[in-house]
């Protein structure tokens, strides 16, 4: 007997429903927890983790790992990047813009690490040196009053503070470059997140930055600390992608001997 062609929809509908739930629903994630526990694919080593004390601040013994987006950070339940682009220079009540968050971190590991923390459009106090120009004067607009401008002038117009609750949109946003080095001595990855939010691994450079302060904080002579480094660095991606990298979760269970 031929069904109803309204009915016969439906049980196609219902169908596919079924097929869908078992292999989406229960064959995929099984072979997921399986592969899991497939030898070398355990997760610890593949997703990173901050090495800090209960009030968040960075444990000087151990290498720091790059900043993360995930949730608090480095949440396997939360993976995500923080979707902020090289236009997001002007801060907003309680959301630094990126280029703020750049310049925080930056100065922060300078002075962690002992180097100079400065960064081509950071202002010294570590936030972005923006300004919102206007004919007659500029606003330096992620400096709210009564802080003093990283600038006094600009193109001969007075600099200001900005005056909190001010729209500034109707200037034209001028990130200024500033002395800073070309080549800033705190590398990229210390200051900016990866796109997965957990990822383990920092630049050689990064690693090479902490050296002489891990060593310092165990009593360790630089060279054993900076044998364990290399023996913690993966080359290239199949010998030519991408840069060689250090897993730093690796890295300090070698340091604790673990």
């Amino acid at each position: 007997m031929r069904l109803p062609a309204w009915l016969a929809q439906h049980l196609a509908a219902l169908r596919a429903l079924i097929a869908l739930t078992v292999v989406l629903g229960v064959a995929y994630p099984l072979l997921m927890v399986a592969a899991a526990r497939i030898p070398g694919l355990s997760g610890h080593a593949h997703i990173g983790q901050s090495f800090t004390d209960a009030r968040g601040n960075p444990i000087r013994r151990y290498f720091q790992s790059r900043p993360s987006a995930a949730g608090a950070g480095y949440d396997p339940t939360a993976t995500s990047a923080s979707n902020l682009g090289p236009e997001n220079v002007v801060d907003r009540p309680g959301k630094p813009s990126l280029l703020t968050q750049v310049c925080t971190r930056s100065r922060a590991v300078g002075q962690f690490e002992g180097v100079d923390g400065s960064r081509p459009y950071c202002t010294p106090g570590g936030v972005g040196a923006v300004l919102a120009v206007y004919p007659d004067r500029a606003v330096s607009v992620n400096e709210p009053c009564p802080a003093a401008p990283f600038l006094r002038e600009y193109q001969g117009r007075p600099v200001t503070c900005a005056q909190p609750g001010q729209d500034y949109s109707t200037g034209i946003t001028t990130p200024v470059r500033g002395a800073a080095p070309s080549h800033p001595a705190v590398p990229a990855d210390a200051v900016t997140a990866s796109g997965s939010g957990l990822d383990p691994h920092i630049s050689v450079a990064y690693a090479d930055l902490q050296i002489p302060r891990v060593a310092a904080a165990r009593h360790l002579p630089e060279a054993q600390v900076r044998r364990l480094v290399e023996a913690h660095t993966d080359g290239r991606t199949l010998g030519f992608i991408g840069e060689p990298t250090v897993n730093v979760l690796e890295l300090n269970l070698a340091l604790d001997g673990r």
